[in-house]
C-alpha cells in the first residue's frame, strides 16, 4: 500500500493566491483631466468631479495614479478621494499594483495568527494570479514569531524559510 505522506502530515497549507481580489480593482488616471498633459486647471477639475458618476465605483477597489511625469497638486488626490468615499470599499494613491498589496497587507494583518500557533505552515508558491511578493514578505514577517515553520512551495516540495529555534 502507498501511503500518502503530504495528506497525512501536520502540515497548514496557506494559499495567497486566495486572497487575490476578484474583478473589483479599478484604476483613475488622472493624466486624463491634464491641459497638454502637464497642467490640472481647478476649475475644469471641479466640473470633472461635479459631474463624474461615482457610483460605478459602488463597492471596488479604486487606485489613483497619474501615468505622466505631471505634478500634481494634492488637494486634487483629496477631492478624488471625497468623491470616492461614499462608494468605494478602498482607495489608495498609487497604481493597481499598489492597490493589490494594499488589500494583501489589511488581510494579513487582519489574520489571526493563533489559528497558526506552534504549526509547521507552507505558504503556497505556485499560483495563476500575481501575488505581490510583498504579500509573502509580510506573511512571513506576521507568522514567524508564532509557528514552529515556514516552508515555501508545495507541500510535496517545499523550500525552508524559517524554523523556531529548539530552547
Amino acid at each position: 500500500m502507498i501511503e500518502n505522506k503530504v495528506s497525512s502530515s501536520s502540515l497548514l497549507t496557506l494559499d495567497l493566491e486566495e486572497w487575490y481580489p476578484e474583478s473589483d480593482v479599478m484604476q483613475i488616471d488622472i493624466a486624463d483631466l491634464l491641459v497638454e498633459g502637464l497642467l490640472l486647471r481647478e476649475k475644469d477639475f471641479r466640473t470633472f468631479i461635479s459631474e463624474n458618476n461615482w457610483s460605478q465605483y459602488q463597492d471596488k477597489h479604486v487606485a489613483l495614479f497619474c501615468s505622466t511625469d505631471a505634478i500634481i497638486p494634492r488637494w486634487a488626490w483629496m477631492l478624488l478621494s471625497t468623491s470616492l468615499q461614499p462608494y468605494a470599499k478602498t482607495i489608495v494613491f498609487g497604481d493597481a499594483q499598489t492597490l493589490v498589496e494594499e488589500l494583501y497587507r489589511q488581510k494579513i494583518a487582519a489574520l489571526n495568527v493563533e489559528e497558526y500557533r506552534d504549526q509547521r505552515v507552507v505558504i503556497k508558491g505556485c499560483s495563476k494570479k500575481s501575488v505581490p511578493v510583498q504579500a509573502y514578505v509580510q506573511i512571513t514577517a506576521r507568522l514567524s514569531p508564532v509557528v514552529k515553520s515556514i516552508m515555501y512551495g508545495e507541500p510535496c516540495s517545499t523550500v525552508p524559510v524559517f524554523k523556531r529555534a529548539k530552547g
